[in-house]
């Protein structure tokens, strides 16, 4: 057990940065398990986010977390599980609005630099 406050604190803050390792990696694990067994677009897409969240805390390595997706994306396409069609309907729900006129600039004067003193010899 550490004396010194410092080491103490770092127990701590490394048991933390544990358990919340181990809660990405079991829900990436459980996500990638749940895609193996259904196949299916939404497992697929929910497999993608975890990777990408993984990778974006340093759980796992960015290159693994490629490399991971893009098998995922093969085995998808075999599988033949269709891609969530999400950005065509939210393309289509929401009406283009007109562009909206800038704004004027005001002009504002600009103050003189302050001088720096001399420097004492």
């Amino acid at each position: 057990m550490p004396i010194i406050k410092s080491a103490k604190k770092r127990v701590k803050v490394a048991h933390k940065a544990a358990v919340r390792n181990s809660k990405t990696k079991r829900t990436l694990k459980t996500a990638l398990k749940s895609f193996m067994k259904k196949s299916d677009a939404k497992s697929h897409s929910k497999a993608q986010s975890e990777l990408a969240k993984a990778a974006k805390k340093g759980v796992i390595h960015k290159n693994k977390a490629a490399r991971k997706q893009s098998q995922l994306a093969r085995a998808a396409k075999a599988a033949g599980a269709k891609p969530a069609a999400k950005t065509a309907t939210a393309k289509k729900a929401a009406p283009k609005k007109p562009a909206a006129k800038p704004a004027a600039k005001k002009t504002v004067a600009k103050k003189a630099p302050a001088k720096k003193p001399a420097a004492k010899k």
